[in-house]
């Protein structure tokens, strides 16, 4: 699916925009490169991407250099995505998504657990990615999909995609500078204080040399720093509910910092030593709850939300408390 952005040349733009000496006079002249660069925030290597793309830059609906002038109220589109940059080499899989948001760059999709997030290893044509393309294989749109970060296979939830290449950038840019959060809610073992305050867990994480689908904390000159930030949200005598948001996104980050506080994840097959005693849920209980990002060309401020799933929320069921009045 062909995307375009477009936009009008602001006159506050010239301001920033160097003087140039013409053969009259010094005055500010503006070419169609650099008003894409310094209104529209695109890069070099975008701005040549486009050039080469049918009818990729055009001012006033006309295809041009990005040498030409532009003027005050000029109208600029750049081409982000043509009909060839889709998501052709995935295998589409049947099925339906739990779509949360979507835009002509953005598409937030609520994750089942026990799914993977894109083909890897022996899943190349049951993941997420595989559902998502099928999605829009059966809308007749060849969009190209880029996720924003992934869940493990036990952990449901949010999951961003990009619809092209310069909004995944941007999102991506975002994720760096900490502008893109995602929260998680955690049901861990034990009881927690519930103080209203939030805590940091700040441990470097490495790989387990003693078990190769695990990570453990390391130290400093070893392991890539790791944070976690956790409120506790309610306190039960075996197992307590948690908020947690990251600073850093490494591998099994969350499950890795709340073992080594003491309080593992329920379910956690991999880092909660006593999940084989009664579990009280059958994989580990964590979930992807929001996201916060602005939107990537208008920065409009977007959250998503996906509810919290049926076998964390039954563990709740059984008491005077609801688990939607913890929230």
């Amino acid at each position: 699916m062909e995307r375009y952005y477009s936009f009008k040349v602001e006159h506050q733009i010239s301001n920033h925009i160097e003087k140039i000496e013409t053969e009259n006079s010094n005055h500010h002249i503006m070419t169609v490169e650099q008003v894409l660069r310094r209104q529209g925030g695109f890069t070099k290597k975008q701005i040549s991407q486009a050039k080469y793309r049918p009818n990729g830059i055009m001012k006033n609906g006309a295809q041009c250099r990005v040498t030409e002038k532009v003027d005050q109220g000029d109208e600029i589109s750049i081409c982000l995505e043509t009909r060839e940059d889709s998501s052709a080499h995935i295998t589409g899989m049947e099925g339906s998504i739990d779509i949360l948001y979507e835009d002509k760059d953005v598409l937030a999709v609520n994750k089942p657990s026990g799914m993977v997030t894109h083909p890897i290893g022996r899943h190349y044509q049951d993941t997420l990615v595989n559902l998502t393309a099928g999605y829009y294989e059966k809308k007749g749109e060849n969009v190209r999909i880029r996720p924003i970060g992934r869940l493990d296979k036990e952990t449901s939830g949010v999951v961003i995609f990009a619809k092209n290449q310069t909004a995944a950038a941007r999102l991506q840019k975002q994720r760096e500078k900490k502008a893109f959060r995602k929260v998680y809610l955690a049901v861990v073992q034990g009881c927690l204080e519930k103080d209203g305050k939030e805590h940091m867990i700040k441990l470097p994480i490495i790989p387990d040399p003693e078990h190769p689908l695990k990570m453990c904390a390391g130290d400093q000159a070893d392991g890539k720093s790791a944070v976690t930030h956790y409120t506790v949200l309610d306190s039960q005598p075996e197992y307590s509910l948690v908020k947690l948001w990251l600073e850093t996104g490494r591998t099994h980050q969350i499950r890795v910092h709340m073992k080594n506080i003491g309080h593992p994840l329920l379910g956690d097959s991999l880092y909660n030593e006593n999940n084989d005693e009664n579990p009280m849920i059958l994989r580990a209980a964590l979930h992807a709850w929001k996201t916060y990002f602005q939107q990537p060309f208008s920065d409009q401020m977007i959250e998503t939300e996906a509810p919290v799933p049926e076998d964390m929320a039954k563990l709740y069921s059984s008491s005077l408390i609801s688990f939607q009045s913890l929230l």
